[in-house]
């Protein structure tokens, strides 16, 4: 558990385990605790990098940063795998963390042995984006007027993910989470919804990628694997739970990443 200047920003990361070096970047609220039962599972065979991305957690706001984009986000995981040592590594992003991931594959593939991009919410590519977006605008409209940024977080999860699930969170990795709202409503919500890069760029990937979506989300997270898939040439895989199976079917998600893990060892 250490922090290292990065990219103009402070980053908080742990390690865990010996082996192939894999990191996990997480979507919004980008805390590593998303990730804490994956990596400990996972720690027997990888190295696992868990990190919070810039301005979240522990990972402090950099002073006079109030914008953010999806280069930066990618630039930061690069920077923190190179200093590291680990590059090139296998990644593993989760909703706007696939995003970043996807954006390594294409700007920074050196740093980048194989990716598993899990439900990258690009909005864009769906037929009514409109409709996509509606139920989680409306749910940190809900949450603003109720309570600011903590409370647009604490409905923002609900929305996403269900009660059950977002009540089953750690406290202190829950309370970390809301604690983020400001970075969350204030800087990232919709600088990475319209990433969308062009059809001839992800059909010139090369680095072996995985398109993974979730059984229980909802369908545009289907639409948009489908999609992404068809234009990098692979198959969609599927993986049992939420939008976030880290937290509501840990197990089954490390049995369906471990050997997508390994491809390039």
């Amino acid at each position: 558990m250490s922090s290292i200047a990065v990219n103009g920003a402070d980053i908080y990361y742990e390690l865990r385990g010996t082996g192939p070096p894999v990191v996990f970047i997480a979507g919004a609220t980008g805390d590593a605790g998303h990730f804490e039962r994956v990596a400990d599972l996972l720690a027997d065979e990888f190295t696992v990098l868990t990190y919070d991305r810039r301005g979240n957690s522990r990972s402090l706001r950099p002073d006079g940063w109030e914008t953010t984009s999806v280069a930066e986000q990618a630039d930061d995981a690069a920077a923190l795998l190179s200093e590291l040592g680990l590059a090139p590594a296998a990644v593993f992003g989760n909703s706007y963390g696939a995003i970043f991931a996807l954006d390594l594959l294409l700007r920074r593939p050196g740093v980048v042995r194989s990716a598993v991009l899990h439900e990258p919410p690009m909005i864009s590519v769906v037929g009514d984006p409109a409709a996509a977006q509606a139920g989680v605008g409306a749910a940190i409209q809900e949450g603003m007027a109720e309570g600011g940024p903590p409370a647009a977080v604490d409905r923002f999860f609900r929305f996403a993910v269900g009660d059950a699930i977002w009540d089953r969170v750690p406290t202190d990795l829950r309370d970390r989470m809301t604690s983020n709202g400001e970075t969350l409503v204030g800087v990232e919500l919709g600088s990475f919804e319209s990433y969308r890069p062009d059809d001839s760029a992800l059909a010139g990937i090369t680095t072996p990628a995985h398109v993974l979506v979730s059984e229980d989300s909802p369908g545009y997270f289907h639409e948009v694997a489908a999609w992404l898939a068809g234009r990098v040439g692979v198959e969609v895989l599927r993986t049992p739970g939420s939008h976030t199976p880290q937290f509501d079917q840990p197990d089954e998600l490390v049995r369906t990443v471990r050997p997508l893990l390994r491809v390039g060892t």
